[in-house]
């Protein structure tokens, strides 16, 4: 086995004469990585990843070979052992890799070693940051003025988990941890029936199936946890074993399951209803960054991917920005890390097409103020149902003096009370309150509240925001809007192909970390891919219709 033990930048060498005679003879139209590296080169060099290696011992695989093998290994979905295999074995593979073809390779055990290193010095990011560089050398990515975003799910790379698994799988962890870290300690410590509860993986087909069995069991499995976190947190017990990750899991999730116990010692099963939220919940002990969320009708435990593409019409759709997050958050809380990105690489559109879970007022104001950018994308409507159902006095209805801090209502009564606060998410609102007498009276009260007693009340943002917000809510009623705003749809196009090509809806890795480096990676070779479809000339696709759709009467 090769083990990276040291790195010495070298020169990126030519192509072996006998592998492009070779590679000529088998691929005489050529393929996707000959194409790539006679149009780009390398891509990467040494210097890139000097910095993640000793410079003294064992003289290791070319990074920038590793680098690329990444890549390439995800343009067609393959495993370490798989690429290790493709690197020995495949021409045109050598012909990108500059290659001899007696070479005979490397481990596969390296790959992994690789993305550790890359991920330990934070430079996984910069692969495609370097790519994208050269594809603005070449002339290939020549504008970015339009982009587009959108995210998807990432189901993490464990099993879906109950409860009571999560529970047992959380105590079968620690004391395999335990055995290897500390097993004289253990020894001394552990139950005999720990051996038949937890020996061997806990799944669910081997519970029992009555809710009164299985909530007992889960009892007996909480005073076991119960009894070893005792153990380890004994002032006795060595210091380091509080330290071991699979403890630390084992004592969240023990919280978050359980009750104190109680003056008797015994414990119960929390509630549903006192469950913590899905954000800090834990759903398997061997990831416990992967969160349970849903999105319209999906729902999953994972994590989620926001791509960002130019869809500027004389460009390929080259990806420019991957941004990985946790399942928990929201889109709009991507807009300011990607645009910050973005504005990393000098690659800020000056038109950003975003879907109604990324647009708020504040993004509107400040991504303009900011960075120049204007975003595309349809906010809320009036969630008042006044609006909803086209009756009586919306907001529209009403003028807004932010001079004064006073509403006028459409029969031209004022406001008596204009208070600043903010919202559940800590964003500041104002709420606007008329006078109870004025509103009771009112002839046409029943078209401005369905309130009893209470008087009208209104709740606007302060005021930027709300003027963008209101003229958004008008300009995307627009046909010239509506036709731009289509075009966002087109990045559904770039899951769909991340899919097919690479599995991007299924992490390979443990972590939020290391799920990221994997998006990389694919961006990098979806971006490939499309750079060999567009110097063959292959247009894009159109959207597939079935047969029976196309019979459909168009109209005229």
């Amino acid at each position: 086995m090769l083990v990276i033990m040291s790195m010495h930048p070298q020169d990126i060498p030519d192509i072996p004469l006998e592998t492009v005679q070779v590679a000529r003879a088998s691929f005489p139209k050529g393929n996707i990585y000959m194409q790539i590296r006679d149009t780009l080169g390398s891509i990467f060099d040494d210097e890139t990843f000097v910095d993640l290696f000793p410079q003294k011992g064992t003289l290791a695989f070319s990074p920038w070979r590793l680098a690329l093998v990444c890549v390439m290994q995800f343009t067609e979905n393959l495993s370490d052992r798989q690429a290790a295999d493709a690197v020995r074995g495949r021409i045109d593979w050598k012909y990108a890799l500059s290659l001899p073809l007696t070479d005979p390779g490397f481990d596969y055990s390296i790959l992994s070693e690789f993305r550790t290193r890359l991920l330990t010095s934070g430079v996984e990011q910069k692969l495609l940051d370097i790519l994208l560089n050269k594809l603005k050398e070449k002339e290939l990515l020549k504008t970015a003025k339009r982009q587009r975003t959108d995210s998807t799910h990432v189901l993490a790379a464990i099993r879906v988990l109950n409860r009571l698994e999560t529970l047992g799988e959380a105590m079968r962890s620690a004391l395999d941890n335990l055995a290897a870290s500390a097993p004289e300690w253990l020894v001394t410590n552990i139950q005999s029936d720990w051996f038949d509860r937890y020996g061997r993986r806990v799944e669910n087909y081997r519970l029992p199936k009555l809710d009164s069995e299985r909530e007992e069991l889960g009892s007996t499995m909480g005073t076991d946890a119960l009894a070893l976190l005792d153990a380890i947190y004994d002032p006795n017990a060595p210091q380091c074993l509080r330290q071991i990750p699979a403890v630390q899991t084992l004592r969240q999730i023990w919280i978050q399951q359980f009750y104190a116990p109680s003056d008797d010692g015994s414990i119960k099963w929390r509630s549903v209803k006192d469950m913590p939220p899905s954000t800090i919940a834990i759903h398997s002990p061997h990831d416990v960054e992967a969160h349970y969320s849903n999105k319209r009708s999906v729902n999953w435990v994972g994590y989620k991917v926001h791509m960002t593409e130019v869809c500027d019409e004389d460009s390929p759709r080259f990806i420019t920005n991957v941004h990985t997050t946790l399942s928990t958050i929201t889109d709009e809380q991507a807009v300011e890390p990607i645009h910050s990105s973005l504005s990393e690489k000098k690659l800020l559109p000056s038109e950003h097409l975003l879907d109604a879970g990324y647009v708020t007022s504040e993004h509107l104001i400040d991504s303009f103020a900011f960075h120049q950018v204007e975003i595309i994308g349809p906010v809320r409507s009036d969630p008042s149902w006044q609006a909803k159902q086209g009756k009586g006095f919306d907001l529209r209805g009403f003028q807004i003096d932010w001079d004064n801090k006073v509403a006028i209502c459409p029969q031209g009564h004022k406001s008596a009370q204009w208070i600043n606060t903010k919202d559940i998410k800590g964003k500041p609102l104002i709420r606007v309150k008329f006078l109870g007498s004025t509103c009771k009276t009112c002839p046409v009260r029943s078209s401005c509240t369905q309130a009893k007693k209470e008087p009208r009340e209104l709740s606007i943002r302060p005021k930027e925001q709300q003027l963008a917000l209101q003229t958004q809510r008008q300009v995307q009623q627009t046909p010239d809007w509506k036709e731009t705003y289509n075009q966002r749809a087109g990045i559904e196009s770039t899951h769909s192909q991340g899919v097919r090509r690479s599995s991007l809806r299924r992490s390979r890795y443990i972590g939020l970390d290391k799920t990221h480096i994997m998006n990389v990676f694919i961006a990098c070779s979806l971006n490939l891919v499309r750079l060999d479809a567009w110097l063959n000339g292959i247009p894009l696709a159109k959207t597939r219709e079935s047969r029976f759709t196309q019979l459909r009467p168009r109209s005229a």
